[in-house]
């Protein structure tokens, strides 16, 4: 059989199939190039050929003449400390807990469950791929805020993608009305962009750090959201119409 024909058996298995149905097979695309992404950026961080783009970035973030001094008004740099912490450790538990006493309250109890799985999970990848690589935190901008890790991939970055997608991705199965959808996947995609914006203007880490943490963040996350599907259209988690007691 050439390559014709079986493009073609391809595209009629496909074609008669509805939006709804062609969904997972448009996410493991989009989570295939986001590890492609992931793994690109990896291997030229290992051979040094994102240094010129990392420090031109970095750079641009600072006066020229004082690389300890950020651009901006006084005010932004107190407002990005701020933004930042939404990626922290601290607030993105609070952030998890409260998503899961909520669902508990409502009945849902294996969602809850697959909740904090999906986000444990998304942490410990976090860790063991910063002790893989090992990349030092940059030095060429003063640090706004104290940081003891290693650099690749950004955790704030990577655990606020696995936090907030993951939680707006889960809570989209358990809402029917596509409104709340909407608004849950766009508020999840906003944080996760602030919070690594947030590292580079801190000067805590490289843009390939960021980049690299929002890859594997949102792969992990789109990955639990089509387990939930699948969880869901086998009953093992409730439904949007499932309720609690």
């Amino acid at each position: 059989m050439n390559v014709n024909s079986r493009i073609a058996i391809w595209w009629s298995s496909i074609r008669g199939r509805t939006l709804e149905e062609l969904v997972p097979y448009a996410s493991l695309a989009v989570i295939a190039a986001l590890l492609f992404g992931f793994g690109k950026l990896a291997g030229e961080v290992l051979d040094g050929d994102t240094r010129s783009f990392d420090e031109r970035v970095l750079r641009m973030l600072r006066n020229p003449n004082d690389l300890a001094d950020p651009i901006g008004p006084d005010w932004l740099e107190g407002a990005v400390r701020d933004i930042t912490s939404l990626g922290s450790f601290s607030v993105l538990t609070i952030v998890t807990l409260s998503v899961i006493i909520y669902l508990l309250i409502d009945g849902k109890r294996a969602a809850a469950a697959f909740v904090f799985l999906a986000i444990a999970g998304g942490g410990i990848l976090s860790e063991l791929l910063k002790h893989v690589f090992a990349r030092p935190r940059p030095e060429l901008v003063a640090h706004l805020v104290d940081v003891k890790t290693m650099s690749f991939p950004s955790g704030h970055a990577m655990l606020s993608a696995v936090t907030f997608l993951t939680l707006g991705a889960l809570l989209t199965r358990i809402q029917g009305r596509r409104r709340l959808k909407a608004y849950l996947l766009s508020l999840a995609i906003f944080l996760t962009i602030l919070v690594g914006l947030s590292r580079l203007y801190l000067g805590v880490h490289w843009p390939t750090d960021v980049l690299a943490g929002w890859c594997a963040g949102a792969a992990w996350a789109m990955g639990c959201w089509l387990l939930a599907t699948w969880l869901q259209s086998r009953g093992q988690i409730e439904s949007p119409n499932a309720n609690g007691k």
